[in-house]
């Protein structure tokens, strides 16, 4: 018996054929269409919860989405809050799944899913399964063509450092206080840049100095951030700092293959200036200031060892370790030091993250919050003049300088909330 089909007569046998032959065209291009629609489908749930600069792009091989996380202070669980949304729109069958996060348009780190057999998905809290790492790969060069949605660019921030400070060094006086209010502009024009304003309030000053009375400007910086190839990562700064200082800084940071171990450096050329009011007084003589450094990162306890060789603002070397340890919501760790033409010293550190800890922005409108972090050096040696440093950005301290260890994410990955 022959049937007609397509104007060609054929056996009843070969036309059940043809019509599997069709099917089996059919059934994989209708999986590429829902892979694609589930990607799609994630970008604009992320979009919508304020994440910025998110891509996705699809090969043979893998999947991969691009995000960088301004809406939750806490950089470890807002990235968490990415890969549920990511699982909860499914995972590419029979393919790795990428995440791959950035930080003013930079890449930092990446997640990885590799899918096992009879274990293509996940999905709700379970994140055990994604890899945390600093190597990129050529992924980034894919992904990277895509043309992000909720660009990070132009968008304005102000926010609110409050800085507290006290000194221990007069008789009639326990402490010497000042405590201060520091709004800033922060607003990047091209990837990896960043420009920061701020202007420093006093509060209340009980005799801690006499500059600080009046209203003045603080951090008035630009930099650039820059990845280079072998996983480097880097940061340079001009502009005026903190510690009556201004200039140039550099610093690089190399994590190995076991990427517990990482080396840093950071090289700083800087003159003294300070501001009376809106009145900059300043000195020509320039100073060299130099870091070199070696790290290990305890991923149990999210605690991270560093020995370092300085060369300190008054031109003594010296060397310093730390420990700190590493929270969701603060950071806390101890120092010793030992310089030329200084005694030993030490002391602790800490740093908080301040609420609110979800922010979203409201279109171009500029977004004002408090700082992320906010902390506190004690110097448990009342050293005056030797140790001292620089710091080249506002939000630069010991909790944002871990935000992107991929150990911390994992972490934060395995927590449940």
């Amino acid at each position: 018996m022959k049937k007609t089909f397509f104007g060609f007569k054929l056996t009843l046998r070969q036309w059940f054929l043809s019509i599997a032959i069709i099917l089996s065209m059919c059934v994989p291009l209708q999986t590429k269409a829902q892979e694609a629609e589930s990607g799609n489908t994630a970008t604009e749930e992320l979009v919508n919860m304020g994440f910025e600069n998110v891509r996705c792009t699809e090969n043979d091989e893998e999947r991969i989405y691009t995000i960088e996380n301004n809406v939750y202070k806490a950089q470890g669980f807002g990235i968490a809050k990415a890969i549920d949304i990511i699982q909860q729109q499914g995972l590419p069958e029979n393919k790795r799944c990428k995440v791959i996060v950035t930080h003013l348009e930079i890449p930092e780190l990446s997640l990885t899913y590799q899918p096992t057999t009879g274990n293509d998905s996940i999905s709700g809290h379970n994140k055990a399964g994604w890899e945390t790492s600093y190597v990129i790969g050529d992924s980034w060069k894919e992904v990277k063509k895509e043309k992000a949605k909720n660009s990070s660019r132009f968008k304005v921030d102000i926010l609110i450092y409050p800085q507290l400070s006290f000194k221990n060094l007069i008789i009639t006086q326990i402490y010497q206080v000042l405590f201060t209010m520091n709004p800033a502009i922060e607003i990047s024009f091209w990837p990896g840049m960043k420009f920061t304003g701020q202007v420093i309030v006093p509060i209340y000053n009980d005799g801690y100095s006499i500059y600080q009375d009046k209203v003045h400007p603080g951090y008035i910086t630009l930099s650039q951030r820059f990845r280079l190839p072998y996983n480097i990562k880097g940061k340079a700064t001009v502009g005026y700092f903190n510690a009556d200082r201004y200039g140039v800084d550099l610093m690089l940071f190399r994590p190995f293959k076991d990427e517990r171990f990482s080396l840093e450096g950071r090289v700083g050329y800087v003159g003294i200036g300070y501001w009376d009011g809106f009145s900059l007084h300043y000195d020509t003589d320039m100073t060299w200031t130099w870091t070199v450094g070696a790290n290990f990162y305890w991923p149990k306890y999210n605690t991270q060892f560093s020995l370092k060789g300085e060369q300190y603002l008054m031109g003594e070397k010296g060397v310093k370790f730390e420990m700190i340890r590493h929270f969701r919501y603060a950071s806390v760790g101890f120092y010793a030091q030992k310089g030329q033409h200084a005694n030993s010293n030490g002391g602790f550190r800490f740093q908080v993250l301040l609420p609110p800890y979800k922010q979203k922005r409201h279109k171009v409108i500029p977004r004002v919050s408090t700082s992320y972090h906010m902390g506190i050096v004690y110097n448990a040696g009342n050293e005056q003049y030797y140790y001292r440093q620089y710091r080249s950005e506002a939000n630069e301290n010991i909790m944002n300088n871990n935000s992107f260890n991929p150990f911390f994410i994992k972490s934060e990955l395995s927590n449940n909330y």
